[in-house]
């Protein structure tokens, strides 16, 4: 009975140890290594490359930070190892241990089945930072709140106290009324989730966590749940049989109201992926014209734009979780107002 414990705990140790290794050890790669000649630069590769997520985390040309992959199939159960292990020493692709890596998806080399893909992508270790940063500032700040309690606040308390009245007071209250109290947990998370992924994103080299359809489907996904979750008795009536409208023109507005119950997380998820998304795009496209054209002119003109922009990007950051909490706010508080009075 100790050998199949030892060899589980044997197991579990060898996997964190991948983990631990993939997270914390740089890979150094060169794409033209084997030939010593230089490719010709490919816009949409690099933008895509930036955009896209990805196995390994790419912060500059010869900089790469392998992740954890981590598959699971009903042939070769559950495998944990280093994305590295895909890429020989001239980072071309590999097969690895019967996987094969295909524009970020995993199959079996064998029969090219998918694979269940728990991996740690450049995306996921983005939202771990993301989610660590948030947990240190916020619970850092209701300490100090605590702890100056009745005093002035000072420091970061001092900074982040404004954003958090200016959430409650001018984004949640007025759309919820007096339920407010209820949901403010939840808005402030999704407020200051969405700034701080928004603005970490603008990072050299980081991930395009808020721009990910995946991550803003998720938020949308939790909005629409407690919207209908706590959609009280008027919010229902209200989609099933409209109040003041003639009996033949409820077979029409009925759908329309069902339909409308959908469409609003899917403008949520929509509205924040295109305008994160768009913001990349646009920049790395106006950092790809002086490596286009091969001018250092173009390259200084470019980069004089660039800068502008990311002034502009700035405040789409801060405009956008302020847009995604306001209709948040506006969806569940029209379920949970009473009698469609409280706004």
């Amino acid at each position: 009975m100790k050998k199949p414990v030892f060899a589980a705990k044997s197991s579990f140790l060898a996997a964190f140890l991948i983990v631990l290794v993939s997270l914390i050890s740089p890979v150094w790669a060169s794409d033209n290594e084997a030939s010593g000649e230089a490719e010709p630069f490919n816009a949409s590769e690099v933008i895509l490359h930036h955009v896209l997520d990805d196995h390994q985390w790419h912060f500059a040309d010869g900089l790469v930070l392998p992740l954890p992959v981590i598959v699971y199939s009903s042939e070769k159960g559950l495998e944990v190892f280093s994305s590295s292990r895909f890429y020989d020493e001239h980072h071309n692709v590999v097969e690895y241990n019967g996987y094969k890596l295909e524009h970020s998806h995993i199959y079996l080399a064998d029969t090219g089945k998918a694979v269940l893909d728990l991996s740690i992508t450049k995306n996921v270790a983005m939202l771990f930072i993301n989610a660590a940063v948030l947990l240190f500032i916020l619970l850092s700040v209701a300490k100090a709140a605590k702890a100056n309690k009745g005093k002035a606040p000072k420091g970061l308390q001092s900074f982040m106290e404004p954003i958090i009245l200016f959430v409650r007071d001018e984004i949640v209250k007025p759309n919820m009324g007096h339920h407010y109290e209820r949901f403010l947990p939840y808005m402030l998370t999704l407020f200051f989730f969405i700034l701080f992924g928004n603005l970490l994103g603008l990072l050299p080299g980081a991930a395009n966590l808020t721009g990910n359809i995946a991550v803003t489907m998720v938020l949308a996904l939790i909005t629409f749940f407690l919207t209908n979750i706590n959609g009280n008795k008027g919010y229902w009536g209200h989609i099933f049989w409209t109040p003041g409208v003639p009996l033949p023109l409820r077979i029409v507005i009925l759908p329309v109201e069902i339909i409308g119950v959908f469409t609003k997380p899917f403008s949520l998820m929509i509205r924040l992926f295109v305008a994160i998304t768009a913001g990349h795009i646009v920049l790395l496209s106006l950092i790809s014209l002086a490596f286009i054209f091969g001018s250092i002119w173009v390259g200084f003109a470019s980069s004089l734009i660039v800068l502008f922009i990311n002034l502009i990007e700035l405040l789409v950051a801060g405009i956008q979780a302020y847009v995604f909490t306001m209709f948040s706010s506006m969806y569940i508080g029209m379920a949970v107002a009473d009698h469609g009075h409280d706004h």
